[in-house]
């Protein structure tokens, strides 16, 4: 690590600490050649793929907008918010898993979907009813049925 005082090439690090949170390490360093101490923020850089809309526009990836989505389906269910967090995990590790640049919406809205499925019937089939925009009791009918089974 350069020194950001002198720009000597050798540095070394005299404290490591992770953050109460853990998700960064910081690193207290000293120069060899000039002995001032710095600090340097190591995290993990993940690159989510951009997600493509119905209307083609493209937003990042956003955890939060998963999350309430999921919380709202599980309004008043028997599901403990860890088991949202592992659910939202494994969407994550799926997303990343894919290796796109770009994953449509519905793909996305899928693979929800299928975690809300395994988590809680009544979640699912809400989630389900609002996301396929259903026109008719006939479409909520065939949803139940498929549960059902």
């Amino acid at each position: 690590m350069k020194c950001p005082f002198c720009g000597h090439l050798e540095t070394q690090v005299v404290e490591t600490r992770v953050t109460d949170e853990a998700d960064f390490i910081r690193r207290r360093r000293q120069c060899g050649a000039c002995e001032k101490r710095f600090t340097t923020y190591e995290r993990p850089e993940v690159n989510f793929p951009s997600i493509v809309k119905k209307d083609s526009r493209r937003t990042e990836y956003k955890r939060s907008k998963i999350q309430e989505s999921m919380t709202l389906a599980l309004r008043k269910r028997p599901v403990s918010t860890e088991q949202v967090d592992s659910a939202i995990e494994r969407i994550e590790e799926k997303l990343l898993s894919l290796g796109l640049r770009e994953v449509a919406s519905s793909r996305l809205g899928e693979l929800v979907m299928r975690e809300l499925k395994k988590l809680d019937k009544v979640a699912y089939v809400r989630f389900a009813s609002v996301y396929r925009s259903f026109e008719d009791i006939d479409e909520f009918k065939t949803l139940v049925d498929e549960v059902r089974r």
